[in-house]
């Protein structure tokens, strides 16, 4: 037996095993990257919509909804969820999941008749 045929195959295991143990290690984990979708309102933000206001005014106060139905043109949705990447974990930002923040406006003949959700709202942004 020459020197080759007992050391590639020795090899070839400690690669192997070598490879499956960092696959694990949390040391060599990829880059994320922080994941805000919707539009992020503070309660302070909300508390500036009024009933009686038009839609424009709205649209103007908290920018655009991040969802407008189709079928109720009548209600604007402004939903927020957050999933923390590497950055956002390391300065202990919270994830938000669920459309736990969310801001629901409904309006009859242009203006604000109903605005519910504020409770769900924070503060201040995080």
């Amino acid at each position: 037996m020459t020197l080759s045929q007992t050391f590639v195959p020795k090899f070839m295991a400690l690669a192997l095993i070598g490879t499956l143990a960092l696959s694990g290690c949390s040391v060599f984990r990829v880059y994320t990257i922080d994941l805000p979708q919707g539009t992020p309102i503070t309660s302070a933000q909300a508390s500036q919509v009024q009933v009686g206001m038009t839609a424009d005014q709205v649209t103007y106060l908290l920018g655009s909804p991040a969802m407008r139905d189709t079928l109720n043109p009548n209600r604007f949705d402004y939903l927020y969820d957050y999933t923390a990447g590497t950055d956002g974990k390391r300065a202990d930002k919270k994830d938000i999941k669920n459309a736990s923040q969310y801001l629901s406006i409904f309006f009859e003949n242009g203006r604000v008749v109903r605005i519910a959700g504020r409770e769900s709202l924070p503060r201040r942004n995080q």
